[in-house]
């Protein structure tokens, strides 16, 4: 991602030090820098989240919450930039299926236990038992050990140990050169002793007990509000903010509600409905209120790739071919987004492959019908276009749908949802027809991409059919899972990159996903209030620890 200085840390035997410097020391609490004062009340607005426990956060609103509660191993800067958090020194061995972290020493969880290295062996456990039924335990797939975890046959990874306090040594059941990126993962975070292992762990889940620069006042009050509190005990630098009120708004207009709530002076951020977007930005540009920026994400239509009608690469095709990227962008969108052509982001330089996708770059209604017939996509099929409410999909859904019917003839069955039930609807086993699909990256890396949403390892099912996992298009392709294994095992950047270009190519010539647009957020800001708001952090939330009351 734009350059990102990680990929040399891994290469070879090189021994990842970092000065202390890296991982800050505490400001006193009572007084901040850069013009701020310590304290104040900062008010956002999100949706309810499907869960904001760190070994189970999966979807934007969690992530922001559970982010905010713990610190890892590592972090990413806004730019994509993997840094150190807690991790002393990161060390490959020769051939990368092998790993030591050191852990900074001194740091304590919010109720006084002492973070070291078997709490984060005994979060990481955790998140991968079959007890915590996990979306995200995919990303501890190589670590040895991982299977006993997932069938719920053991409570521990075989692969990981803590000789001491401050050393975890991580055990591969295949190489994985860039293995450090992942730890900046929210499922990477140690938990206390009070979370538990191996059974399901709702408590802890309501009201996690965590060590990052916020901690909970009170429990999660569902579907009305989740509040921080400054942690003045964290081991690194100390947030600013006394206390963060994360309003959960009706999902169907929660953008909406964020928008005219900022207005009127109760929230200090804000989404922006895609209809007011050039209203907003005229308004709010010249106060210095306004936020734009391209981010580590993507857009696409997923595809259900494992049953009827878009279980074959013409039936996607044809839907590719049909709908117009250019039209919507320029008309729904009034240019604040752009088409895409990839699965991994032009955030990536290093790896990304303008126009890879031939059917995305124009509209062509004769091919797209060529592909129906040969896809089975007869006139009159219906297809199902699932999508999340109360964030500004409704518009460009229904733009795709009359153009998809225009050309093809069949009838596209909208359906809204909220988020968590847009998600759980996926992994159903009945699912069927597309969905609206977004992905953020969790780490600077095309793998964070490609292995998570296209791997066959990210997708399991149940006896039921049901899938866990982030593949939930279902696809499967042994050579695009051979071509990922065999990028992650190399430790040439060149070459791991190349790697990973003939895997997406493979994903895309199948069109396991069907790109959309490119990603940009655009956001209202308080900037009357508060400093350090004019950037969005690698999740695209705002950066609440760097966040200050204005004095």
């Amino acid at each position: 991602m734009r350059g990102a200085k990680s990929a040399k840390w891994v290469v070879g035997t090189i021994v990842v030090a970092l000065a202390a410097t890296a991982c800050g020391s505490g400001d006193d609490k009572d007084s901040k820098g850069d013009g701020g004062v310590a304290g104040g009340v900062f008010r956002m607005g999100n949706t309810e989240p499907d869960t904001i426990d760190p070994g189970r956060a999966h979807e934007s609103t969690g992530i922001l919450v559970s982010n905010a509660l713990f610190t890892g191993l590592y972090a990413n800067t806004p730019d994509g930039k993997a840094e150190p958090a807690l991790a002393e020194s990161a060390t490959p061995n020769d051939n990368c299926t092998s790993w030591t972290f050191k852990v900074k020493q001194g740091t304590k969880f919010s109720n006084g236990e002492e973070v070291n290295a078997e709490a984060f062996a005994r979060g990481w456990a955790r998140a991968a038992h079959k007890a915590a039924a996990s979306d995200v335990a995919y990303h501890f797939a190589d670590i040895q050990g991982y299977k006993e975890l997932k069938d719920g046959a053991a409570k521990t990874f075989s692969g990981v140990t803590t000789p001491d306090a401050s050393t975890i040594k991580v055990d591969l059941s295949q190489a994985d050169c860039e293995f450090v990126l992942k730890t900046a993962h929210g499922a990477y975070s140690p938990v206390p002793t009070a979370a538990k292992v191996g059974e399901e762990d709702k408590a802890f889940g309501e009201s996690p007990i965590g060590n990052g620069p916020f901690k909970m006042k009170g429990a999660w009050e569902h579907n009305k509000q989740i509040t921080l509190v400054r942690n003045d005990d964290y081991g690194l630098e100390k947030a600013s903010l006394g206390e963060v009120q994360i309003k959960l708004l009706n999902d169907k207009t929660a953008h909406q509600l964020e928008f005219e709530q900022f207005q009127a002076g109760a929230l200090d951020y804000a989404h922006i409905p895609v209809p007011q977007l050039k209203q907003a930005e005229a308004k709010f540009k010249p106060q210095n209120k306004w936020l734009a920026k391209d981010t580590m994400g993507m857009n696409w239509i997923l595809p259900i790739g494992d049953t009827a009608p878009l279980n074959n690469k013409d039936a996607r095709l044809a839907i590719s071919y049909a709908i117009d990227r250019e039209a919507v962008a320029k008309g729904v969108f009034q240019g604040f987004q752009t088409p895409s052509t990839t699965i991994v982001p032009p955030a990536i330089p290093s790896a990304y492959q303008k126009d890879l996708c031939t059917s995305c770059i124009k509209q062509d209604p004769a091919k797209a019908k060529e592909h129906a017939e040969k896809g089975g996509l007869k006139p009159g099929t219906e297809i199902k276009f699932l999508f999340n409410t109360g964030a500004g999909h409704e518009e460009w859904v229904q733009a795709f749908a009359k153009q998809i019917e225009d050309v093809l003839g069949v009838k596209v069955k909208l359906d809204g949802k909220d988020f968590p039930g847009l998600l759980e609807e996926q992994k159903t086993p009945q699912a069927t027809g597309m969905y609206r699909f977004a992905w953020g990256a969790d780490y600077p890396t095309p793998d964070n991409f490609l292995f998570p949403l296209l791997h066959s390892t990210s997708m399991a099912k149940d006896e039921n059919g049901k899938v866990t996992g982030d593949n939930r298009a279902r696809y499967n392709n042994p050579e695009f899972d051979k071509l990922i294994d065999q990028a992650r095992a190399t430790k040439d950047d060149a070459a791991r990159i190349a790697l990973y270009k003939q895997a997406e190519k493979m994903a895309m010539d199948d069109m396991a996903l069907i790109p959309t647009f490119n990603r940009s957020q655009f956001r209202l800001m308080a900037t009357d209030r508060f400093t350090g708001l004019e950037d969005i952090n690698f999740h695209e939330d705002p950066i609440l620890e760097k966040i200050q009351l204005k004095k």
